[in-house]
């Protein structure tokens, strides 16, 4: 059961993220914690492997319609790899509850200032 709810969210979180743009780490971390019974940083290590592969498939097709700025995203790419080290460490270093807690607090944050800028421009 837990392999198909775990297909269930890939695929829905799939499916949000390529609508709406966000992370897919925004929906699957918190899927994994309260639906799948994981722990914080096993759900959130699951989530990076997994944004590896979405995030190549969205690339890959963002790339047919030359949305993809490749100099950008060498960039951030690269410097994410010392980022994510870091976080890495400092995720196995502080409690469990630390971490969810940092987690919401993100998600919130997310939140709000996708509702103020939705709030700000005009529908097109």
């Amino acid at each position: 059961m837990d392999l198909v709810l775990a297909a269930l969210f890939g695929l829905a979180g799939g499916v949000l993220g390529g609508l709406v743009g966000v992370g897919g780490g925004i929906l699957f971390v918190p899927a994994l914690v309260i639906f799948l019974d994981e722990p914080q940083i096993e759900a959130e290590a699951t989530s990076l492997l997994a944004i590896v592969i979405v995030a190549a498939a969205g690339a890959w097709r963002q790339r047919s319609y030359g949305n993809v700025r490749f100099a950008d995203a060498g960039v951030i790419g690269g410097l994410s790899v010392l980022g994510v080290a870091i976080g890495v460490v400092v995720a196995n270093a502080v409690p469990q509850r630390a971490l969810e807690i940092g987690f919401a607090a993100l998600a919130l944050l997310i939140a709000a200032q996708l509702v103020r800028r939705a709030s700000a421009q005009p529908a097109e």
